[in-house]
């Protein structure tokens, strides 16, 4: 058992005539406290002054002289892509599509403060070539996505331009911490119109499918024309119509899901420990079991979003022949696209408790087998030992 080391030190008179409760009266100080110039026979405001110094230490790892670079980086960026910047912000803050995105530098600010112990202990290796390519390739995107008024692409030549410049400065080990954060802002630029009515329309009308087909297993009889669903509401004289517009097709929660997937599976990605041993397959092998966790997750995102919305307009469909069309707008509307998206988030999270579940099961079993293996080969090396006569 390793004891404390502790170090006596006597109370001299002045520190006798203090004015200390006879309870407070201490005669034991941990020789911690009395490390780093404090002599072993210091009074005790002495020691006090030294634990007050050692208690408010400032706990960031990152030297301020080191945030000067990043600083000057970041305003000179922001200088040049002011303007995209501006317009992206108001995309996000306008289109309830991407409403999601103006969280997102938040959760980049925060995975980037989380990271600063390993930014600091990262090796790096500016690779200038590869940088430079990077930077210019950026800035020949931001000049054809200006002079065309394409603002995908402008906005994408931010997302190339932060990691060249990343690359440049640090080196592709930086780049490898900042790969999540480049990913989400991936996920929160607003694609072009063009392609988002080539997704949105053929899940409109997957959903009107899927609405007509659970109307008809309970007995409802239904039209479908397009993305139109017609039905005879109970008590009604005349069918009514249900349109499947744009925001019924899924698509917001498809985006907003994939994000969710996206910083869950970084959040709660596995960590593995160094082994004793110095081996580190170990880790190799968590960090490929990471990535693929987290490539699961996010496409598991898709169709558990599309479901979810298929059924929650196959839902609304069938209260309409109950109740009447009013349950397709106002307040259940929005409280059911809630307690849909909540479910959704319930099954990605039921996705990675099965994932980590079945990968636990399987780490114990190739430990039970290595262990059966290594018991095995000590058996058959082991020599008897032959008594003398």
């Amino acid at each position: 058992m390793v004891q404390k080391r502790t170090t006596v030190i006597p109370l001299r008179k002045t520190d006798r005539s203090l004015s200390w409760p006879q309870s407070w009266k201490i005669t034991q100080i941990p020789l911690f406290f009395t490390q780093g110039g404090v002599p072993p026979k210091a009074s005790l405001p002495d020691i006090a002054r030294r634990a007050l110094k050692l208690l408010m230490k400032p706990m960031s790892a990152i030297p301020l002289k080191k945030l000067y670079k990043p600083a000057a980086i970041a305003g000179a960026l922001s200088f040049v892509y002011f303007s995209v910047l501006m317009k992206l912000g108001r995309d996000w803050w306008f289109d309830e599509n991407y409403s999601h995105g103006l969280l997102i530098p938040f959760v980049i600010g925060f995975i980037i403060w989380q990271e600063r112990d390993r930014f600091s202990e990262t090796n790096t290796r500016a690779a200038t070539w590869l940088g430079a390519i990077g930077v210019g390739t950026a800035t020949f995107a931001l000049w054809a996505g200006t002079a065309g008024a394409e603002l995908y692409l402008q906005r994408m030549s931010l997302v190339l331009m932060l990691a060249s410049v990343a690359v440049y400065f640090w080196g592709p080990r930086v780049f490898r911490l900042i790969a999540v954060p480049l990913l989400l802002l991936v996920f929160s630029i607003p694609i072009p119109q063009i392609v988002f009515n080539r997704i949105a329309f053929p899940l409109q009308i997957f959903a009107s499918r899927c609405a007509v087909g659970a109307m008809s297993f309970f007995s409802i009889p239904v039209l479908r024309q397009g993305n139109v669903i017609e039905l005879m509401p109970l008590g009604a004289t005349e069918p009514k119509k249900l349109a499947v517009v744009e925001a019924c097709s899924g698509i917001r929660s498809l985006m907003t899901l994939v994000t969710l997937a996206l910083i869950y599976a970084y959040f709660t990605r596995p960590q593995a420990a160094k082994t004793a041993t110095g081996d580190g397959s170990n880790i190799a092998r968590t960090k490929v079991f990471a990535i693929l966790r987290l490539m699961i997750l996010v496409i598991a995102a898709v169709p558990i979003a599309i479901l979810t919305n298929a059924a929650r307009v196959s839902g609304t469909g069938i209260l309409a022949h109950y109740y009447g069309t009013r349950v397709a707008d106002g307040f259940f509307h929005s409280f059911s696209g809630w307690v849909i998206y909540i479910v959704a988030a319930a099954l990605l999270f039921a996705t990675g408790w099965t994932i980590d579940r079945i990968a636990r099961m399987a780490s114990k079993k190739g430990n039970k087998t290595l262990a059966m293996k290594k018991f095995s080969i000590n058996s058959a090396n082991q020599v008897n030992p032959v008594n003398p006569v």
